[in-house]
């Protein structure tokens, strides 16, 4: 199955966290290195690329940070995967003579086609969902924080 990288279960704790601790103020990144336990070298090319996509939506400046570009009812588990991906697939070798080919005809077909359904599945999931599992499973929200606080781009 496809692998679930540092750099995505990353993104998503990233976006999970700004959902979470957004309030009067935006997060900041540090806040989320502390919280989540994220090395700042991954957390900071992540988090320009979440916003790049509108995922999140950022502010410079000492009062700056994060929040969620939009509803986080609106945000998928696919898309933040999707930003990810292609950030990854950025730096991998894509050299179309490596293999057999049995594995262009037969193992890579079945491999995209999974990948797809798992896809299909992520789209399905929205931050919100998470955010709803989270507090059922006991995890702490910021006091400040309302349900759909954070959505509102900067």
């Amino acid at each position: 199955m496809p692998r679930l990288s540092k750099k995505t279960m990353f993104a998503i704790e990233a976006v999970l966290d700004v959902a979470f601790h957004v309030g009067e103020h935006p997060v900041r990144s540090g806040d989320i290195t502390e919280r989540q336990r994220i090395p700042k070298r991954y957390l900071e090319q992540v988090l320009q690329h979440l916003v790049r996509a509108g995922i999140l939506a950022g502010k410079r400046g000492p009062r700056g940070g994060y929040r969620l570009g939009r509803d986080r009812s609106t945000i998928t588990l696919g898309e933040v995967v999707r930003v990810v991906r292609n950030l990854e697939v950025e730096t991998e070798p894509s050299d179309p003579s490596i293999g057999s080919p049995l594995a262009h005809e037969v193992v890579w077909p079945l491999w995209e086609k999974l990948r797809e359904e798992m896809m299909a599945q992520l789209d399905s999931v929205t931050i919100e969902d998470l955010c709803r599992q989270a507090h059922t499973k006991g995890l702490a929200v910021s006091a400040s924080q309302s349900p759909h606080a954070g959505h509102a781009a900067i």
